[in-house]
């Protein structure tokens, strides 16, 4: 067992990606051991709907600019493949086919989206692919994470340090805190609709595209 693979997976609409979302994954992958963290950009996002999103095209391009400049982050094009909307539990099936039942898959999410997994599709059964680790942000708290354990009849695992959870397949959910970046997607599209610096929110080649792309000049509150 001890060379099984592990993987993390961390997907979002990443429009644009920025250093919040590339500085959780390193801290992710360093804390857990991960031998490297995909970047899955979310090709139609089932809860962006009601909004515009930019095109999969440029957010695609944008999160793969990003990655690499780690070694241990990969950006893959799966959703982008898939007709329909975005759903992670055909992201973790693809996942599981790709890499085979015994890699350690270990799905990412933040607190905030994490409180509406009961919105997302079969969210059961996304346990049973993937352990959970659950990252603290900006001005989220973990108050209604107890319910939704309740919910989903996690159980608390005893540990000398940490809050790790037992889900009924045998997964687990881990709590986790990363270095708190207070940076959102919205708050870059604002700022360069207005003609303001982005500059060290987002990775160098992120911010060229942008630029060059002239994206979120004029819907800087798009996605």
């Amino acid at each position: 067992m001890e060379n099984t693979a592990r993987l993390g997976i961390l997907g979002g609409t990443f429009d644009p990606i920025h250093l919040g979302h590339l500085r959780a994954a390193e801290e992710i992958r360093e804390d857990m051991r991960l031998d490297k963290v995909y970047l899955i950009p979310s090709a139609s996002p089932p809860h962006k709907t009601a909004a515009p999103v930019s095109a999969f095209d440029h957010r695609l391009t944008m999160t793969r600019a990003a990655a690499d400049l780690s070694p241990a982050l990969e950006t893959m094009d799966l959703e982008g493949q898939r007709a329909g909307l975005s759903y992670s539990i055909e992201t973790l099936k693809e996942f599981r086919t790709l890499f085979g039942r015994d890699a350690a898959l270990f799905f990412i999410v933040g607190t905030d989206a994490f409180l509406e997994i009961d919105t997302w599709k079969s969210y059961r059964a996304l346990f049973d692919y993937a352990h959970f680790v659950i990252i603290s942000r900006p001005g989220v708290q973990r108050q209604g994470l107890r319910t939704i354990f309740s919910e989903l009849k996690l159980k608390r695992e005893p540990h000398k340090s940490e809050d790790i959870y037992v889900a009924p397949s045998g997964n687990r959910v881990f709590l986790k805190t990363t270095t708190l970046m207070d940076i959102s997607s919205t708050h870059i599209r604002e700022r360069v609709g207005a003609g303001r610096s982005i500059r060290f929110l987002v990775p160098e080649p992120v911010r060229r595209h942008i630029e060059e792309k002239r994206l979120y000049v004029t819907h800087g509150d798009a996605g």
